[in-house]
């Protein structure tokens, strides 16, 4: 028996994603892979999956339509809040949830963020370098398209399940660490760049994010010098125009511009998921504040299984409502039930 997810109609941005290729940066390939790892063990917890194992569809900005084959799925809906529904009835995000065989699965734009993720359980792919996700600038892989047919698993379990998340879309303050050519911008320069609230470009994409921002740029005596560098996702650049440009997943490996700071692990998907306009301000920190940050983040994945929960469902979202058995006894009006009978 044949068990796909078959893909009826894509949006623009559609691409298998894991936890990326991590050490290759010295063969010029970035580690890639989803650019919410959060997100990904999110839909780990929910479907299951030990987190190192699950491969997701990931979806910029908007989603598309999928069908259940050869077996009913579960999927799991996590990430950037999109609208959802199977069947035509709506269905909840951050959560867990039986797609029926031959079901459809429609998932629309998002309503906060940039990046959502779809999660199957037994979604497989071809390894490549050690991986399964789809290195889009690096040329490994390809945006998926309608026709694909991805090969998953049958559910080995009903969904029904949720996790709460806290606001990751929305920008706010990204912690910073000093780089390589900081101390080559000015004491005034650094500090105008924690005080300017800064909005993410809307032409983002997995290679990096510019920051606009209104008044004069940002420089420094090292635009002219700086000869082309190993480079890492994290390295705020600044680019030609003087404004500061964050390098994500697929950033290229080598790069000439200056770099002002560098965004910390725990705050680098943050970045990734804020969306177009959204408001960021930068503001250094210290090594250990970062490591404490880093430690804190890889607890908080570890929580994630425990985080699970049952989805409390409105009685007006469940078609069999009648099937369920909703009152367990029956007592008289008249009779006090704590009122012992006499033998």
């Amino acid at each position: 028996m044949t068990v796909t997810l078959d893909i009826l109609a894509a949006g623009p941005g559609l691409s298998l994603q894991d936890g990326g290729r991590p050490g290759l940066l010295s063969k010029g390939l970035s580690r890639g892979g989803a650019m919410d790892p959060l997100a990904l063990a999110e839909a780990a917890a929910l479907l299951g999956s030990a987190p190192a194992e699950t491969l997701a569809v990931e979806m910029a900005g908007a989603g598309g339509t999928f069908r259940a084959t050869g077996a009913d799925l579960l999927i799991s809906l996590t990430g950037a809040p999109m609208s959802a529904e199977i069947d035509g009835d709506r269905i909840a995000w951050s959560g867990s949830h039986l797609l029926p065989r031959g079901a459809t699965l429609k998932i629309g734009g998002v309503r906060a963020g940039a990046y959502g993720y779809l999660g199957v359980s037994g979604l497989d792919a071809e390894t490549v370098l050690g991986a399964r996700s789809a290195h889009l600038s690096g040329g490994i892989g390809a945006r998926l398209q309608p026709g694909d047919r991805l090969a998953a698993a049958p559910a080995p379990k009903a969904g029904g399940m949720m996790i709460r998340v806290d606001d990751r879309f929305s920008g706010g303050t990204i912690r910073i660490l000093p780089s390589v050519q900081t101390g080559q911008f000015d004491a005034d320069t650094l500090a105008r760049l924690e005080a300017t609230e800064f909005h993410k470009d809307a032409r983002a994409s997995r290679m990096g994010a510019r920051m606009g921002q209104a008044g004069p740029g940002f420089s420094s005596s090292a635009h002219l010098s700086i000869l082309s560098e190993i480079i890492v996702p994290g390295d705020v650049q600044v680019i030609g125009d003087g404004s500061p440009f964050v390098l994500l997943n697929e950033c290229q490996s080598m790069g000439g511009y200056p770099r002002i700071a560098t965004v910390i692990s725990a705050d680098l998907a943050r970045v990734a998921q804020a969306g177009p306009g959204s408001p960021i301000r930068f503001r250094f920190v210290t090594l250990d504040e970062a490591l404490a940050a880093r430690a804190q983040a890889a607890k908080h994945v570890k929580s994630l299984a425990s985080r699970v929960e049952p989805r409390v469902r409105h009685p007006g979202d469940i078609p069999d409502l009648l099937s369920y058995q909703l009152v367990g006894g029956a007592i008289s009006a008249h009779h006090d039930a704590h009122e012992h009978e006499e033998s």
